[in-house]
């Protein structure tokens, strides 16, 4: 076949910096398991807010649900609304 190209040599593996599909699973729940901690630590303020809820079920029904790749942006976007909760209850 004078079409066909040389197979590529790859090592077998992950990139180093990408690192292995549980590597990133678990720090993808690390990063969870710290923005759940702080929403908990808001107080009670920021439990009656609507926003409280959306960032509950970002953390858990939307990321849970998310493809591995998309994940980081569900904890970035739960992030920003932590921060704007925050603001919220010091104004308060």
């Amino acid at each position: 076949m004078p079409q066909r190209r040389p197979p590529t040599t790859r090592a077998n593996g992950p990139s180093p910096a990408r690192g292995t599909f549980r590597q990133r699973y678990d720090d993808l729940e690390a990063q969870r398991d710290a923005l759940v901690a702080r929403l908990r630590g808001l107080g009670g303020t920021a439990q009656q807010h609507p926003g409280y809820k959306r960032v509950l079920k970002l953390l858990n029904d939307t990321f849970r649900k998310s493809k591995l790749a998309q994940r980081l942006a569900v904890l970035q976007a739960a992030a920003w609304l932590i921060d704007v909760l925050e603001q919220l209850t010091t104004m308060l």
